[in-house]
């Protein structure tokens, strides 16, 4: 980019805005000097502060706009409007807030579509189908995609998940490079894809992405692994929940390498009248994956445990919870030695206790 104009960049959607947000500052960070969203502080008002923070000498903002209902996006813009949109993908999370329906959360997200720069770029998921209900053909600026199955302009290949992180590799001018993150699933790949596309047409080379990628710091309690005594991983992603992100991390459960698995999940906040339905579809996605054990903790987790038995998982291994302290004897009860742990709740529930729980009594000697 030989233009000395400040980008700023916003990031939107349903999963994945703190992670597409993290990554994108650490690549710009190699060469630049910013300002991003600090932590998840995602409401307008928090852009409007972030607005203050920027001084003359910062190249770029990296913000997310974050949304509960109709007309915040609008506001974020309205405090600082973006030169460059990212929406990660348009799921159900806060689908209550919105009519209760999927074209409710994509009629709130194209907001950054409307109101960011006319001439500016649009950064969308060739992937997600519900993407396909944004407003954006008739978007003026520049429409880029990222995608793993369909055609994209930067697509990835040669996904290889490892227990520290995945790799995989991106055509960019003409050459097949190579690039790796230091955070667990597949679905990172799509943040990482964001980041990708938004650096590289601000003029950064493939080394210099390569380096922030891999440096970026993966935000708190976001399937962080642990490992503990007996072969036991613990995966903590109690920061948030919604339907696609209690899916995503079942699907890094199911690929931890381990003879046993148990999944802890949590009831999922702002579904409204779609709640039944999204944690039915939790429990039979669980089912799918072939949980060893399931532990459903919340006001509406009995959803989750009717999808998951109609799904064909067997009662037995299901369990449902009203208190932290019933769910945790039980988990020191049941888990043995080579198991995997995955702990997935809405911040409102707490579980980071159950996680911190556990890693104290489970590194104690197993008897």
């Amino acid at each position: 980019m030989t233009s000395r104009k400040r980008s700023i960049i916003a990031v939107t959607g349903s999963a994945g805005k703190t992670t597409t947000k993290e990554m994108i500052a650490s690549v710009l960070g190699v060469r630049w000097r910013i300002v991003k969203t600090q932590s998840n502080w995602n409401q307008p008002r928090a852009t409007a502060r972030s607005a203050k923070r920027i001084k003359p000498y910062h190249r770029a903002a990296v913000l997310e706009y974050g949304m509960l209902r109709n007309g915040q996006i609008r506001a974020h813009c309205k405090a600082l409007q973006p030169t460059i949109g990212v929406i990660t993908n348009v799921g159900t999370a806060h689908i209550g807030n919105v009519g209760n329906r999927v074209e409710g959360i994509a009629k709130a997200k194209s907001e950054l579509i409307r109101y960011m720069k006319p001439s500016g770029l649009l950064v969308l998921n060739a992937d997600d189908r519900n993407s396909r209900l944004l407003a954006y053909r008739n978007f003026k600026g520049r429409l880029v995609k990222v995608g793993i199955r369909n055609r994209a302009d930067y697509r990835a290949h040669g996904i290889t998940a490892g227990r520290r992180g995945v790799r995989f590799r991106v055509k960019l001018d003409g050459k097949d490079e190579a690039f790796a993150i230091p955070c667990l699933g597949e679905h990172n790949v799509y943040n990482a894809l964001n980041a990708i596309a938004v650096t590289h047409r601000l003029g950064f080379k493939a080394g210099e992405i390569r380096k922030g990628l891999a440096r970026y710091p993966v935000p708190y309690r976001r399937l962080v692994r642990t490992e503990l005594p007996r072969a036991i991983t613990l995966i903590d992603d109690t920061f948030s929940s919604n339907p696609t992100a209690t899916k995503a991390a079942l699907d890094v459960l199911a690929q931890a390498g381990r003879s046993r698995t148990y999944a802890v999940v949590g009831h999922m906040k702002d579904l409204g009248r779609y709640s039944a339905k999204g944690h039915k579809d939790v429990g039979a996605y669980a089912a799918r994956k072939k949980v060893s054990r399931l532990y459903a903790i919340g006001k509406h987790a009995r959803y989750i445990v009717h999808g998951a038995r109609a799904a064909g998982l067997p009662a037995g291994r299901i369990r449902l919870f009203q208190t932290r302290e019933g769910l945790h004897r039980a988990l020191i009860a049941d888990i043995k030695p080579g198991a995997a742990i995955l702990v997935k709740g809405t911040h409102l529930l707490k579980l980071e206790r159950t996680v911190a729980f556990l890693k104290k009594r489970l590194s104690a000697k197993i008897k």
